[in-house]
């Protein structure tokens, strides 16, 4: 396990998120203090997931440690895609699907966001947590989000912008280092495409 690196190296700061995440009352400090946001609101998008019906397709890209399954019900029924471009990440999700007593509905994908393999409007939910400022080509990421959506279907997530003022410039330069932020376009400019 390395310190520093991308997803698919095992990062020390991965299992770090992951724990952050776990633990609600320090984490929240965390998010505040580095990202200026409220850790309570993604576990309120979170509830989304609990909240469809059973024959619901769910996409969770990218996984990671599997943040959007903490919405997800023993017995409830659902198709949950877990894609990842990262192994590594799967194998970290499909851990939490365990624990959580999901993992029967529960699906493993290693995929690019920019060239997902499903089927065009074929998921009635898009789960993107904390991961459209990791993708290389973040237009190209939700293009493709948007192809398997199915009418009337629902992306929800959450991301860190460059645009937050310069509090946050500190973590926007870490997440470069550590190999965890992809390309985001600064504020007022746009990604190409």
């Amino acid at each position: 396990m390395r310190l520093l690196g991308g997803w698919h190296e095992d990062p020390l700061w991965a299992s770090i998120y992951g724990w952050l995440v776990e633990h609600r009352r320090v984490g929240g400090v965390a998010w505040r203090l580095g990202l200026g946001s409220d850790l309570g609101l993604l576990y309120d998008a979170v509830r989304e997931v609990g909240r469809l019906p059973a024959g619901s397709r769910v996409l969770d890209v990218p996984t990671g440690n599997g943040i959007a399954m903490r919405g997800l019900t023993a017995g409830q029924g659902l198709d949950y895609v877990a894609a990842d471009i990262s192994a590594t990440m799967l194998d970290r999700a499909l851990a939490t699907a365990r624990r959580l007593g999901v993992d029967d509905q529960v699906t493993p994908l290693v995929a690019d966001v920019g060239d997902l393999p499903l089927a065009d409007a074929s998921v009635d939910l898009v789960a993107t947590f904390t991961g459209l400022h990791c993708f290389p080509d973040p237009h190209r990421a939700v293009t493709e989000m948007v192809r398997v959506l199915r009418p009337g279907g629902v992306i929800t997530g959450s991301s860190m912008f460059t645009d937050t003022g310069r509090a946050h410039e500190p973590a926007r330069r870490m997440g470069t280092l550590a190999g965890a932020s992809g390309r985001c376009a600064p504020a007022g400019r746009r990604w190409p495409g």
